[in-house]
């Protein structure tokens, strides 16, 4: 069980972080956020810590708004390529990355245990690297004494927290087939530009395909448990216009265009939708841990 992408502690609200493909500043993680859970339908953290950002939620998002957003991303890129780094910059970072890997344990020790089942330091490292890229994100600096501690607490509890859903996942009986595994597979296939990127990507992180596959199967059975236990209401239609308007409002300043409220609609209910679950799934964990054993080694 590998850790995953895409945790946060609270939900921002919206008028603060709007959706990625409507304000294209912000990313689709710090949007949807999902508290101390594992959101599984980000499985590659192992691959995309670095400059690699993929989730299953955009394995076919090929509408017009995630493309107006990769020309943007790609147009950035370009620009920022062309800025070199001075020396007293690449020393700043080389110094920073240091001390984000000294929070790291070794990856095979154990780090919890919750109902016998033990968690090891590959999981908390791939949880502590979301972690401290998110505090970046927000400006906040997680090599500071306050920093360290809150980055090792949400790492806990994102590994303890996804544990818990997955045993119950398997307690209720579901499964991952193959043939769902292999689509998603499939899809990051495509996402990489074929087999040999997906390769690539797994390699530079020491990563298998084998690992993969079972990431992906743990990411299905999260979706099924999700909604299984916590499905979400119907979204209205003016939950959607209001949702619209506060993203408008944000960007109106910053010279930015939303796509129409028509173009935009479907993939703001699906935002609201998933918010909504993730509320729901939050305090559903909290219900699960008082008859969980739950133990934490470090």
């Amino acid at each position: 069980m590998k850790s995953i992408d895409g945790i946060a502690l609270t939900f921002p609200e919206p008028h603060v972080k709007m959706h990625s493909r409507l304000y294209k500043i912000v990313s689709m993680k710090d949007l949807r956020g999902v508290y101390t859970i594992m959101n599984f339908k980000k499985i590659l953290l192992p691959i995309v810590a670095g400059a690699l950002v993929l989730g299953l939620s955009a394995c076919n998002a090929e509408d017009k708004i995630a493309k107006d957003e990769a020309a943007q991303v790609e147009k950035n890129q370009e620009s920022a390529s062309t800025i070199e780094p001075t020396k007293e910059q690449k020393t700043a970072a080389d110094e920073m990355q240091a001390k984000l890997a000294e929070q790291q344990v070794d990856k095979s020790q154990i780090v919890a245990v919750v109902n016998d089942e033990e968690l090891v330091g590959v999981d908390y490292n791939a949880a502590l690297m979301s972690i401290q890229g998110q505090m970046q994100q927000s400006g906040q600096d997680p090599t500071s004494k306050e920093g360290a501690e809150q980055v090792k607490t949400q790492a806990l509890d994102m590994i303890v927290n996804q544990t818990l859903i997955l045993q119950k996942a398997k307690e209720a009986k579901l499964t991952a087939s193959e043939k769902e595994v292999d689509e998603k597979y499939a899809s990051f296939e495509e996402q990489f530009g074929g087999e040999k990127g997906l390769m690539e990507a797994l390699k530079a992180q020491s990563m298998d395909i084998d690992t993969l596959k079972k990431d992906i199967s743990d990411s299905i059975l999260f979706e099924k448990y999700k909604d299984k236990v916590v499905p979400a209401d119907e979204v209205t239609a003016k939950e959607i216009q209001d949702y619209y308007d506060q993203a408008a409002a944000q960007v109106k300043e910053s010279g930015q265009e939303l796509p129409s409220l028509e173009e935009a609609s479907e993939e703001i209910k699906g935002i609201l939708e998933e918010q909504q679950q993730q509320e729901l799934l939050a305090a559903h964990i909290e219900e699960l841990k008082p008859n969980a054993k739950i133990e934490l080694k470090i």
